[in-house]
């Protein structure tokens, strides 16, 4: 009787630490595509900042050395419409050429984290 009852103990205790064992990689699966999805929204937001920042303030700049001519100027319209024009081409422009900027700024942050 007393071996049954060791045999019974140790198929139990060998379920349960199957049961655990799939518990805890379930657990550890959930946390990295957690994490994987964190690092896809950290990088969307550091490319969304070079893009408002970095190549929004560049083409700011850029305007500003060009003077409006003397005809076929639009007005107040058209300086409105020329910020919306400036802000969709430095998105753009973070989408193409701007993880050369984010990445390393990236990077950076995520060794500032615990």
């Amino acid at each position: 009787m007393n071996a049954s009852l060791s045999t019974y103990a140790a198929v139990r205790s060998a379920e349960n630490g199957a049961e655990s064992s799939a518990a805890n990689s379930a657990a550890a699966a959930k946390r990295l595509s957690a994490a994987a999805e964190d690092d896809g929204q950290l990088r969307k937001t550091f490319n969304a900042f070079v893009g408002q920042v970095f190549f929004g303030q560049l083409l700011k700049a850029m305007r500003k050395t060009v003077g409006t001519p003397a005809y076929f100027h639009g007005g107040r319209a058209e300086e409105i419409f020329q910020q919306q024009l400036d802000q969709i081409l430095g998105e753009k422009l973070a989408e193409a050429s701007g993880k050369s900027f984010s990445e390393p700024m990236l990077e950076l942050f995520k060794l500032s984290r615990p």
